[in-house]
């Protein structure tokens, strides 16, 4: 004979409702990247239906045992201003209610901290951010100085070049969905040979989609302004109020990074003091 549970009904339902919550935290979190209209039927509907299958069972498990569910009696109407003011009442007796006011039974506890813990928010990752924020951009040109690197002028590069720890995450990210291509205006080989050295010790060809490659270098502003024509992206963050201004008509969207906040210079372009605080991971 097989040996009866030892376990109560009650404990046999939590359990359920912790796995059912694992699978609906799973399908939750991928409408973080998944669009609500690219969900299949079934999806959708299995979100739901495990999700007012916990609310039921909970609420069932709620009452007493062996209590019969009796009707209620019908009652007589009320006149308009009876019902108006007993509205009012009970509205105001809902607000004054906490969580703290409300006791459950011993052991329905472990049943409430599951059905709390399945209604929390999922927390995005930065991936999902990423590319929420770029809008599904498959092409993405940066500048380098104020942006990637610690130094903010090319005169600096020609004794340092310094990566910014803070951004690798966000340029891992971004080389997982977008063609990443890092430019700058430089003032001599060395400098050039600096920067790269830089990139290369942070584990930005490693890590990364990025390639040496696609790292480029001119003499003037106007030199990186012709290189975001020619490719043509999906974005480009800048540091120089004036490229954005003149690319504002040319590329779809920008970022205009700059710690004093100035204001939008055109709809598509967005400002922040930094691309870490514009993805949300600073």
């Amino acid at each position: 004979m097989a040996e009866s549970s030892s376990s109560s009904p009650t404990e046999e339902i939590a359990r359920l409702i912790k796995r059912l919550s694992a699978y609906v935290t799973f399908k939750m979190s991928s409408l973080f990247s998944t669009s609500i209209p690219n969900l299949d039927s079934r999806s959708i509907g299995a979100i739901a239906g495990l999700a007012i299958a916990v609310i039921f069972t909970w609420r069932a498990i709620r009452a007493p045992p062996g209590e019969p569910r009796r009707r209620q009696p019908k009652r007589r109407m009320q006149s308009a201003e009876t019902s108006s003011a007993a509205v009012a009442d009970a509205q105001s007796n809902l607000a004054s209610i906490t969580p703290n006011d409300v006791s459950l039974p011993r052991e329905d506890n472990g049943v409430q901290d599951v059905v709390d813990q399945f209604f929390q928010p999922v927390k995005p990752t930065l991936g999902q951010m990423v590319r929420q924020k770029l809008s599904e951009g498959r092409k993405v040109t940066c500048r380098l100085l104020g942006v990637i690197l610690e130094e903010s002028s090319p005169e600096e590069l020609q004794k340092q070049a310094t990566v910014k720890s803070s951004v690798l995450e966000v340029l891992l990210e971004i080389t997982k969905s977008s063609d990443l291509y890092l430019m700058e205006r430089v003032l001599d080989d060395e400098s050039e040979a600096r920067v790269l050295e830089a990139l290369e010790t942070a584990g930005v060809f490693t890590s990364g989609g990025l390639v040496k490659d696609k790292v480029l270098f001119c003499s003037t502003e106007i030199g990186r302004t012709s290189f975001v024509r020619q490719l043509e992206p999906d974005w480009h963050i800048d540091t120089n109020p004036e490229i954005t201004t003149q690319l504002a008509r040319f590329i779809k969207y920008q970022l205009h990074v700059s710690a004093a906040k100035p204001e939008r210079t055109a709809p598509n372009v967005f400002t922040s003091q930094s691309i870490e605080h514009f993805f949300g991971c600073a």
